[in-house]
C-alpha cells in the first residue's frame, strides 16, 4: 500500500474563535438510485467519532451514495475480504482499513477501496496524522473515494461560510461563521451588533470579503482568516455592497453608489485602483466573476425587471442572460463554467432557486419553498448551498444540480443566511 504525505494537513489552520452553534444536516429527500457502498469499521478505531461514520455521512450527503448500515463480515484489509459475500448482497464497493498508533502521539491510517464485482482493490493509501487532524483525514478519504468512483473531485474537505443572526441578552447580534462542509467545527470570524452581509471567499481560501454595518453604514472589509488582519476595501458614501473576488485573487468586484446610482466597480487589491464598469440609470448590483476571469454577471433592472446580465470585460458588451420569470437575481456561475444558479421568481411572491444551462439557455427550477436566496456552488460544481426557511426559522439547504437530492442545515441557535461555499 503506497504512502501519502498529506501536505494538505500541514497547512496553517484558520485562526478564528470557536463557535458553539453548529449546523446539522436533516435529509429531507432521500437520494434516488444512490450507489450502495459499505464503509466497514476500521480496525483499532477507538475514537469517539469513528472514521467509517464520518466517511459514510460524507458520501451520503453527496446524494450519490447509500452507505450500508450492516456488514456481513468486518475485514480490515483486502486480504481478509470474501468477495462473494458482498456480491450476494449487491454491494460492489467496500472500504476497509485500520488505525495504528505511532510514536509522538501520531496515528497511521490505512484504507482500501475494493470492488467485489471486479474482485480487486481500486484504491489503497496510508497517511500519518496527529489526532487533531482526525476529521480532516476522514474528509480526505471521502474525497479520494468519491473521485475514484465518480471521476469528480470531492468537496468534503471544504468549508461553508454563513451569517448567523442570534439573540444575546435579548439583543439581536450577527456572526460570520465558517464550518466544515458537514456543518461541524464552526468558528467565528466576526461577531457584531450590526448586520453582516455577502461573505465571499478569496480563491486561495485564506481571505474573506464581506459587508459590515459596524460603523453605522455599510462598508466592505477583507479579512485574513489566518492572521485575523482586516483591511477596509470601501466605505464611500452611499451603498458599499456585494464584494466578489476575481479568480486570480487580485481584484474585487463591488457595488457602489458613490455617484448616486448603484453601479458595478472593480477594485484592484495591490494598487487600490477603483474602476467603474457600468453606467446606467438602472440599478446594477451583485456582480460575480466567470471562472476564466474574462467577464462578470450582474443583476440589473435595466430591462424593466431584475434580470441577470453578462459583461464582457474586453469589449464592454452587456448581454442579457435570463428571460424566463419576473425576477432573476443573486446569480452564481458554477466553477466549471457550465451553469448559472439564481434566485428565480416565476410569478407571485415566491422566490426559488433555479439553474440555467449556459450552453442551451434552458432553465430548471430546483426548489419549491417560497423564500430561497443566495445560491453558492460547491467547488466541484456538483452541489448548491442556499438559504431557505424551515417554518419561521432561517436555515441552509444543500441540493444536487438535478434537484433530486435535498437536505437542510438548521443551526442549533438563531437564523442562518448568506451561505458561501469555499474553493
Amino acid at each position: 500500500m503506497r504512502s501519502l504525505r498529506l501536505f494538505f494537513f500541514a497547512l496553517i489552520g484558520i485562526a478564528t474563535t470557536p463557535s458553539y452553534g453548529e449546523i446539522t444536516f436533516d435529509v429531507v429527500a432521500p437520494p434516488p438510485n444512490a450507489t450502495p457502498i459499505a464503509i466497514v469499521p476500521f480496525a483499532n478505531d477507538n475514537n469517539s467519532e469513528t472514521l467509517n461514520t464520518i466517511i459514510s455521512q460524507d458520501l451520503a450527503r453527496s446524494g450519490l451514495f447509500k452507505p450500508a448500515d450492516k456488514f456481513p463480515e468486518k475485514p480490515s484489509n483486502s486480504a481478509e475480504i470474501t468477495y462473494s459475500v458482498w456480491q450476494a448482497i449487491n454491494l460492489d464497493y467496500v472500504v476497509v482499513g485500520t488505525v495504528t498508533p505511532q510514536a509522538n502521539n501520531q496515528l497511521t491510517i490505512q484504507y482500501e477501496l475494493l470492488s467485489s464485482n471486479q474482485q480487486q482493490r481500486l484504491l489503497g493509501e496510508s497517511m500519518t496524522i496527529p489526532p487533531a487532524r482526525w476529521r480532516d483525514a476522514a474528509h480526505f478519504i471521502s474525497d479520494r473515494i468519491f473521485k475514484q468512483i465518480t471521476g469528480f473531485d470531492g468537496s468534503f474537505s471544504t468549508r461553508v461560510a454563513y451569517v448567523l443572526q442570534y439573540k444575546q441578552a435579548g439583543q439581536t447580534r450577527y456572526r460570520l461563521d465558517i464550518a466544515d462542509a458537514d456543518g461541524r467545527r464552526p468558528t467565528t470570524v466576526l461577531d457584531s451588533e450590526e448586520p453582516i452581509l455577502s461573505p465571499s471567499w478569496s480563491p486561495d481560501g485564506q481571505k474573506m470579503a464581506y459587508v459590515s454595518f459596524e460603523s453605522g453604514k455599510p462598508a466592505i472589509y477583507s479579512q485574513n482568516l489566518i492572521t485575523q488582519e482586516r483591511q477596509i476595501i470601501s466605505r464611500l458614501k452611499g451603498l458599499n455592497g456585494a464584494p466578489a473576488w476575481s479568480p486570480d485573487g487580485s481584484k474585487l468586484a463591488l457595488t457602489l453608489s458613490q455617484d448616486g446610482n448603484p453601479e458595478i466597480y472593480v477594485f484592484e487589491i495591490a494598487s487600490k485602483k477603483l474602476t467603474r464598469l457600468t453606467n446606467h440609470y438602472a440599478i446594477d448590483t451583485e456582480a460575480r466573476w466567470y471562472p476564466d476571469g474574462r467577464g462578470l454577471i450582474f443583476t440589473s433592472d435595466r430591462g424593466g425587471s431584475p434580470q441577470i446580465y453578462r459583461l464582457d470585460l474586453a469589449s464592454q458588451e452587456v448581454k442579457r442572460l435570463t428571460f424566463e420569470g419576473s425576477f432573476n437575481g443573486r446569480g452564481a456561475i458554477s466553477p466549471d463554467g457550465k451553469y448559472l444558479a439564481m434566485v428565480h421568481r416565476r410569478a407571485g411572491q415566491s422566490f426559488q432557486i433555479a439553474i440555467q444551462d449556459l450552453q442551451t439557455g434552458g432553465l430548471t427550477r430546483l426548489t419549491e419553498t417560497p423564500l430561497d436566496e443566495a445560491p453558492s456552488f460547491s467547488p466541484n460544481s456538483q452541489m448548491i448551498v442556499y438559504a431557505t426557511r424551515q417554518g419561521n426559522k432561517g436555515v441552509l439547504g444543500i441540493m444536487s444540480l438535478d434537484g433530486r437530492f435535498k437536505m437542510q442545515l438548521p443551526a442549533s441557535e438563531g437564523q442562518v443566511r448568506e451561505p458561501a461555499w469555499s474553493p
